[in-house]
């Protein structure tokens, strides 16, 4: 099958560079870095050992952040689908390492990399020798180690690595402790030291190779520079990102700009003329039964010929993933009219990067690290003028249905106190309803019994739950304006806040109190409609002050994105108002 692929991983060190310069969440940008994952290491090449005990010319590529513990390497693992596996398993183990690997791939990789699963593996019944000792090394196949990630292969330093211990523990495979802690001795092996400290057992004559007390970081740099000289290997930078899967088998979606020349295969961008590409109308949808994406039934659509020779040709029948889209809608809304261009310069210039990006944290290793590559390779072309997208990120926290209070009984149907309660799966639980509550110092209690302590706890909205508040009917009850005005008051935006339909009440009596205080006493006649007020009497002094503190305080709140405390200081504002005389009032807010 044709796939296509986006080379984000060129763009790895700057997507990672850049993340220190932006005004984002730092668990947001520290899951940017977890998803790069980049490292730095070495690869090794062990040098495979036949039956007879003679060297090979084949050799086994691994890579290792930990370097300096090349003599503590006991065993190589292979990944199941490593190419290599097959040419070196013996005529004995072919069978059982065949079984092995069918079953491994049958799991996913976070199943196969899962910490607390049991380690399993089968021996090829092939050796390498270990470049720093000389020592012949068995090598094994397991699933923990992945076929994406570095070269597929890892030498095992069991003393020093707790995946590998456990696997060496499990078929008794030698122990070497390589690494000595600062502060303590070697131990007894009850459990892997991952940490650094003095390198010991670290010496061979005939390699040249003498690590022996030196700290593991600089140890690290003494090994690579061996594996340099000595051809065994070199420095090497890894990453976990991979390239970016850009072809879908389904009719909607983009079409890709590409044809095929039927003599030769070759493949050609669509004349930027012919920009945009547009989908054929298609009535038929459901897979070909071929392995062709749905858009090969449109025969009038996907043969064509190339432009510019004549020479007869194919459209590429794969399509966009919905990522095509929405890694740069904000470009189009500087500038959604442009017929001619992606977003014109002086716009772009004018309007971006986009200030504030208000969003989820599920978006932080799908949309927000596509868009920052999609951002950068337009950057690069200068079709924008700046490196990033979004200069801040907000995560903003979720309304909570309003609080549940739930007692526990025991199998009797007698109410226990929640302190007593150890734990909540034993015993029965009752929703109490929240008149039948009240408040005792930081808890809720039973309002006929106070030593029955309740549980009382907010849940995300649900229709499960049945806490679900309608916004339609909040709005027909107290009006749009004083929903938003308490969404805003509720508490902090980045915050989860939990629901309460008293609180609402409160903001509701707020704006009527600022109506009737602003309008209606600057009428005659009790009201002025549109809320025009017309008035001649100057403000005191101290009534401008109050305004002043007023307006300076929410706006700095306002740019602080600090709703609540904004709105809490024109709640203070308009009882402050309250005590000055109302005929007084209108001309401080007129000037």
């Amino acid at each position: 099958m044709r796939q296509w692929m986006l080379r984000i991983t060129a763009y790895a060190d700057r997507l990672l560079e850049d993340l220190d310069d932006l005004d984002w969440p730092e668990s947001i940008k520290e899951m940017q870095r977890n998803w790069i994952g980049r490292s730095e290491g070495a690869e090794l090449d062990f040098v495979v050992i036949n039956g007879n005990g003679k060297e090979e010319e084949k050799r086994i590529t691994v890579y290792t952040t930990r370097p300096d513990t090349i003599f503590g390497a006991t065993y190589l693992v292979l990944a199941p689908e490593h190419p290599f596996l097959s040419s070196l398993v013996s005529e004995a183990q072919s069978k059982h390492v065949e079984e092995y690997r069918e079953h491994a791939f049958r799991k996913s990789d976070l199943e196969r990399t899962e910490l607390q699963k049991e380690k399993t593996g089968v021996f090829t019944g092939c050796y390498a020798k270990n470049p720093a000792n000389g020592q012949a090394v068995p090598i094994w196949v397991a699933d923990y180690v992945l076929g994406s990630y570095g070269t597929g292969a890892i030498m095992a330093v069991p003393a020093h690595d707790t995946r590998d211990f456990e696997f060496a523990m499990k078929y008794t495979i030698p122990i070497s402790w390589v690494v000595r802690p600062d502060d303590s001795d070697c131990g007894n092996f009850v459990k892997p030291y991952s940490g650094e400290g003095s390198m010991i057992n670290s010496s061979c004559s005939e390699s040249g190779l003498d690590i022996n007390a030196l700290p593991s970081k600089e140890a690290a740099s003494r090994v690579i520079q061996w594996l340099e000289k000595s051809g065994n290997g070199k420095k090497k930078v890894n990453y976990k990102l991979r390239d970016w899967l850009f072809a879908r088998q389904r009719y909607w979606g983009e079409p890709i700009p590409v044809i095929f020349l039927d003599d030769t295969g070759e493949g050609i961008p669509v004349p930027e003329t012919e920009l945009p590409l547009t989908l054929p109308e298609l009535d038929d949808f459901t897979p070909t039964g071929t392995g062709e994406p749905p858009l090969a039934k449109a025969d009038s659509w996907v043969i064509t010929k190339d432009p510019l020779s004549g020479k007869p040709a194919r459209r590429e029948t794969n399509t966009m993933p919905q990522w095509a889209g929405s890694c740069w809608y904000y470009l189009r809304f500087m500038d959604p009219k442009n017929s001619s261009a992606l977003v014109d310069k002086a716009q772009e210039q004018y309007w971006g990067p986009v200030d504030v990006y208000v969003g989820g944290a599920e978006h932080a290793v799908l949309h927000l690290l596509y868009a920052r590559f999609w951002h950068k390779v337009l950057y690069d072309i200068d079709a924008v003028s700046t490196k990033e997208p979004f200069k801040c990120v907000i995560n903003q926290g979720i309304i909570l249905g309003e609080v549940q209070y739930t007692a526990c009984k025991d199998d009797e149907g007698n109410l226990i106190s929640a302190d007593s309660v150890d734990e909540l799966a034993e015993y029965k639980q009752e929703r109490i309803p929240e008149e039948k509550v009240m408040k005792s110092g930081d808890l809720f209690v039973l309002k006929d019994n106070p030593n029955i302590r309740l549980i009382a706890r907010a849940h995300k909205m649900s229709k499960s739950r049945g806490n679900v508040i309608n916004p339609d009917d909040v709005v027909l009850e107290y009006g749009a304006d004083s929903l938003r005005l308490y969404e805003m008051f509720m508490g902090p935006l980045r915050d989860s806040k939990t629901w309460n339909t008293s609180g609402i009440d409160g903001v509701h009596r707020f704006l009527a109190r600022s109506w009737r205080l602003v309008v209606g006493s600057a009428s005659p006649t009790g009201s002025y409609p549109d809320g025009t007020i017309t008035v001649d009497e100057k403000p005191s002094i101290e009534q401008l002050r109050s305004l002043h503190r007023c307006i300076d305080k929410v706006t700095e709140e306002i740019e602080g994105t600090r709703f609540n405390t904004g709105i809490s200081a024109m709640m203070e504002f308009i009882n402050a108002a309250y005590k000055v005389s109302c005929s007084d009032f209108p001309s401080v807010l007129k000037k």
